[in-house]
């Protein structure tokens, strides 16, 4: 009979704070795989202890794929099933085969140590992500736990925080958490200047700068851009028009400055978006602005559209803002499966005839926005209007 895999947390503090139901597990053991700092916890005596071998996702794959006759012990840090190789082993072997015995994970111990509500704070991980993927949660007033990668985490954070308008954060590094060697280091994001110290640690941070929202609409000089941006207010309304979701993967078509995928990624944090960008000066520039918006992580840039969309992974929502034809919308829209939306802009006449041509066969809604700005005139003040955007937002039936 194949065996289940048993993955168990495991603290700083070892052997001594795992509870007696886990104790019992890794006590009858057979074999126990882990990385050797945690093999290194456990006493002498019992079991087959085998450390993973790097890169640790191909040796787990491999122990993963193999028929065990008997259950295979895995140790993780803390709780498996937060940002640990639980859910890993669960989506690759499935929840039948896989028993998970938790501990307390570093967030809950930084929590206990620092006095802060759980349910307030905001997790963000280093460990499989950019150090930039920080400023996709920071904000005034908003406590951070950074899941540092290794020692040289804490500094990177601090320099990122201080570049980017939030050099006044204050930081704590908590070290081997729960351990005997437990460690709390204190500071300054912009007099951070602390040696690295131990690879286990865990970054809070409470963000005093600049309030970031989720809202679409952003100023546009917040983007590095050539002058072919989607302007704020447009921005606003075409995100709203997309309707983000959890889960979801937007076709961002002509994407220029990035400013629709990046307005998109950051009111689904779950989201993923392809930009599809001929020219490779813009598509050099809106890979750098996701990076400095926090979601480069989670933005993948194409060649130019229809071309690059052949093979591109299927969409839930397509944008549509620049180099707009009969045969791009044609080629879009038979791609596209049932429920997914679209939603395309258009400034010129042509373009606007098209989707009212479109409009009139598939439905949705048709839009014509325009929007005026103040701006001097001599010592006075009159409104400067910009070019109207038609907009056309339909779900696919």
């Amino acid at each position: 009979m194949i065996g289940r895999f048993v993955v168990v947390g495991i603290g700083a503090d070892g052997w001594d704070g795992l509870s007696g139901r886990a104790r019992d597990e890794l006590s009858g053991a057979r074999v126990i795989y882990g990385s050797q700092r945690q093999l290194d916890l456990l006493p002498s005596g019992f079991a087959e202890r085998r450390p993973w071998t790097s890169p640790m996702s191909a040796h787990l794959a491999e122990v993963l794929a193999t028929d065990h006759r008997g259950d295979v012990h895995l140790l993780a840090s803390g709780d498996p099933m937060f940002h640990g190789v639980g859910a890993s082993v669960v989506r690759a072997v499935g929840a039948q085969r896989v028993h998970i015995i938790p501990t307390v994970s570093s967030v809950s111990l930084a929590c206990a140590r620092l006095g802060w509500d759980l349910t307030e704070v905001t997790v963000v991980t280093t460990v499989t992500r950019d150090v930039d993927s920080v400023l996709d949660a920071a904000t005034d007033g908003r406590d951070l736990l950074i899941l540092s990668c290794d020692r040289t985490t804490p500094a990177a954070v601090a320099k990122l925080l201080n570049d980017t308008g939030f050099g006044w954060s204050s930081m704590v590094v908590a070290e081997q958490l729960g351990g005997p060697a437990e460690r709390l280091v204190r500071g300054l994001a912009r007099t951070w200047d602390e040696p690295a110290g131990d690879d286990l640690n865990v970054i809070a941070v409470s963000c005093v700068g600049p309030r970031r929202s989720i809202a679409p609409g952003r100023p546009d000089d917040d983007y590095d851009h050539d002058g072919q941006i989607t302007k704020a207010p447009i921005r606003a309304l075409t995100v709203a028009a997309l309707a983000p979701g959890h889960r979801q993967l937007l076709w961002d078509i002509g994407s220029g400055s990035g400013s629709v995928a990046i307005e998109w990624l950051r009111a689904t944090p779950t989201g993923y978006a392809v930009a599809f960008e001929r020219d490779t000066t813009r598509a050099d520039r809106l890979t750098a602005n996701a990076r400095r918006h926090g979601v480069g992580r989670r933005l993948t840039v194409r060649g130019a559209a229809p071309e690059a969309c052949t093979d591109a992974p299927v969409p839930d929502s397509v944008f549509i803002g620049g180099g707009l034809t009969e045969t791009m919308l044609a080629t879009v829209w038979h791609g596209l499966p049932a429920d997914a939306r679209l939603v395309v802009n258009a400034v010129t006449v042509e373009n606007q005839s098209l989707l009212a041509e479109w409009y009139a066969r598939q439905g949705g809604s048709l839009q014509r926005h325009s929007v005026e700005t103040a701006a001097p005139l001599g010592s006075m003040t009159t409104w400067r209007p910009a070019l109207p955007i038609v907009q056309w937002a339909v779900t696919k039936a």
